[in-house]
C-alpha cells in the first residue's frame, strides 16, 4: 500500500507540471497571441520595405520622405517629421521633410526648440503620452499634440538628426479613442531610425558632392571667362617691350590688366585691383574692364574718361566695393606716358641715368580709388620715357606677401630687385619679381593675388 500511494503521487506531481489542455485556452489570449504574431510579421514587412525602398534612391529629400511615411506607417501616427542637424552649425536644426499618413491630417504640428535640444542632450529615444504634462519638454507645445515618440538618428555615433512621431492613432477593431505610443513602437522606430541614418547621411554627403564639383565645374569656367578677358598676348610695339601677367590665389580673382589700342601711335594701358576675392571681385573686375575700354575708345581726355568710370561704378556697385587702379596712355611717337593713378599701389619708372635705388621716381599722381565717391577730379601728368627706362605696374599681391614671420615682401625689396634687374627684358622681369615674391613667402599661401605690367623703351 505505501508503494502504491508513493505512486500516486508522483503522477499527481506530474499531473501539475503537464500543460493544460488545449481546450482551456481564451479567446482573448487567442486574439493577443494573434495581434503580435500580425505585429512581427508587420514589422519585418515594414523592414524589408525599408530597406528596399531608401536602396532605390539617391536624393536626400526622397529617402527622407520614404522613411516618413513607413515610419507613420508602421507605428501607427498621424504625422511625422525628421529633423536634421546643420553640419555647419550643430546647434542649429532644421525641419527639412514633413510627411502626413493620410491627405486629412494636414495640420502642422509646432514645438520650440525644447524637444530638440533634450534629443541633442540625451540622444536616446523620448515617448510621451502626456506631453503637455512632461516635465522634459519644457516649452508650449501645440495643442493638437496628443503623444509623440522621438528617436535619434545617428551616424556613425554623431547624431545627424531625429525622427518625430505624433498622435498615435486607432487601429481598426479597437474601440480607444487615444491608444498613445507604446514600448514595441519605440523599439521599432529606433531600428527604423538606425537602419535610416547611415542612408541619409550618405545621400546627403553625395548631394554635397554633387553640389561642388557643380560648384567647382562653374569656377573653372568663370576662370576660363576671365583668362578670356585679360590680353592673350603682350602688344608688339616697334622700340617696346611690353608684358603683363596675372596670378589668382583663387579660382578667379578680382585683379585685372589690359592693353587698349586707341590709334597707330597709342596704347592705354592699365593694372587695377578690385576689392574682395573670388567670384564676387571677378565679376566686378569683368565690369570694370566694360566700363573702361566703353570710355577709353571715346577718345575724350583722360581725366573726363576716368572721372566718367568712377562714377558709372559708383552707380553700379555696392558701398563696400570700390577699385584701385593705374590707369595711362602710351604715345609711341612721342614717347610719352600720359597716367592717372586712381588710389593704387605708386608704380616704379626707373629712368636711364638712375644709379641709386633712391632716385627710382613713383608715380602717384591721380586720385582715390574707383566707386568710393561719386563724383570727383582726377588729376593727369605726363612723362617723358627715355631709352631704357623701365615702368612697372603692380598690385600689392607683391608688396604684401608674407612669410612665416609674417614679414611682408615689401616696396624696399622690390625697389631693389629692379634696381639689379633693370638689364632684362619685360617678361623676364616680370618672372623675376613673381619669382622672388614666392621665394620671399617660402611656401606660405597667400591672400592676394598678383599681377605685373612692364613697359621699357629699347635703345
Amino acid at each position: 500500500m505505501p508503494s502504491n500511494s508513493g505512486f500516486f503521487a508522483v503522477r499527481k506531481r506530474k499531473s501539475e507540471v503537464e500543460p493544460p489542455d488545449s481546450s482551456s485556452v481564451t479567446l482573448t489570449e487567442l486574439q493577443d497571441e494573434n495581434r503580435r504574431l500580425k505585429r512581427a510579421v508587420d514589422e519585418l514587412t515594414t523592414l524589408n520595405d525599408l530597406a528596399r525602398e531608401i536602396g532605390a534612391f539617391s536624393n536626400p529629400r526622397k529617402i527622407i520622405k520614404k522613411i516618413i511615411r513607413l515610419s507613420n506607417r508602421a507605428v501607427n501616427a498621424a504625422q511625422g517629421v525628421i529633423t536634421l542637424i546643420d553640419q555647419r552649425d550643430n546647434s542649429e536644426l532644421k525641419t527639412l521633410v514633413r510627411a502626413f499618413n493620410t491627405v486629412h491630417d494636414r495640420e502642422q504640428f509646432h514645438f520650440d526648440q525644447s524637444l530638440l535640444g533634450w534629443m541633442v542632450r540625451n540622444r536616446q529615444p523620448l515617448l510621451s503620452n502626456t506631453p503637455h504634462d512632461d516635465k522634459r519638454l519644457g516649452g508650449k507645445l501645440d495643442h493638437s499634440i496628443r503623444s509623440l515618440l522621438c528617436v535619434p538618428l545617428l551616424a556613425k555615433s554623431q547624431l545627424i538628426g531625429v525622427l518625430t512621431v505624433f498622435n498615435k492613432k486607432v487601429e481598426p477593431g479597437l474601440k480607444e479613442i487615444d491608444p498613445g505610443f507604446n514600448e514595441a513602437d519605440q523599439r521599432l522606430l529606433a531600428i527604423i531610425a538606425i537602419q535610416s541614418a547611415q542612408v541619409i547621411e550618405n545621400a546627403r554627403l553625395g548631394e554635397e558632392n554633387r553640389s561642388f564639383e557643380l560648384v567647382q565645374e562653374q569656377l573653372r569656367m568663370a576662370a576660363k571667362i576671365q583668362s578670356d578677358l585679360l590680353p592673350g598676348s603682350s602688344p608688339q610695339i616697334a622700340g617696346y617691350d611690353v608684358a603683363g601677367a596675372s596670378e589668382s590665389v583663387q579660382e578667379v580673382g578680382g585683379d585685372y590688366f589690359d592693353f587698349i589700342p586707341i590709334d597707330e601711335h597709342r596704347l592705354a594701358l592699365c593694372l587695377g585691383d578690385v576689392s574682395g576675392k573670388g567670384l564676387p571681385a571677378s565679376l566686378l573686375m569683368a565690369n570694370l574692364q566694360a566700363t573702361l575700354r566703353g570710355q577709353v575708345l571715346v577718345d575724350a581726355p583722360m581725366g573726363f574718361c576716368i572721372g566718367r568710370a568712377n562714377r558709372l561704378l559708383y552707380q553700379s556697385i555696392s558701398p563696400e566695393k570700390f577699385v584701385t587702379m593705374f590707369f595711362g596712355i602710351l604715345d609711341t611717337r612721342e614717347h610719352t606716358l600720359q597716367f592717372c593713378n586712381a588710389g593704387h599701389e605708386y608704380p616704379f619708372l626707373l629712368t636711364a641715368d638712375d644709379s641709386e635705388i633712391e632716385t627710382i621716381r613713383r608715380l602717384s599722381t591721380g586720385g582715390t580709388m574707383l566707386g568710393f565717391r561719386s563724383i570727383y577730379c582726377y588729376e593727369e601728368e605726363i612723362v617723358s620715357l627715355q631709352e631704357q627706362d623701365t615702368l612697372v605696374i603692380f598690385s600689392d599681391g607683391i608688396t604684401d606677401a608674407e612669410n612665416a614671420a609674417m614679414e611682408p615682401f615689401g616696396e624696399k625689396r622690390l625697389a631693389a630687385l629692379l634696381h639689379e634687374s633693370r638689364d632684362l627684358g619685360a617678361a623676364e622681369l616680370i618672372t623675376q619679381i613673381r619669382s622672388a615674391a614666392q621665394q620671399h613667402a617660402n611656401g606660405r599661401s597667400q591672400l592676394d593675388d598678383i599681377s605685373v605690367v612692364v613697359v621699357k623703351r629699347e635703345s
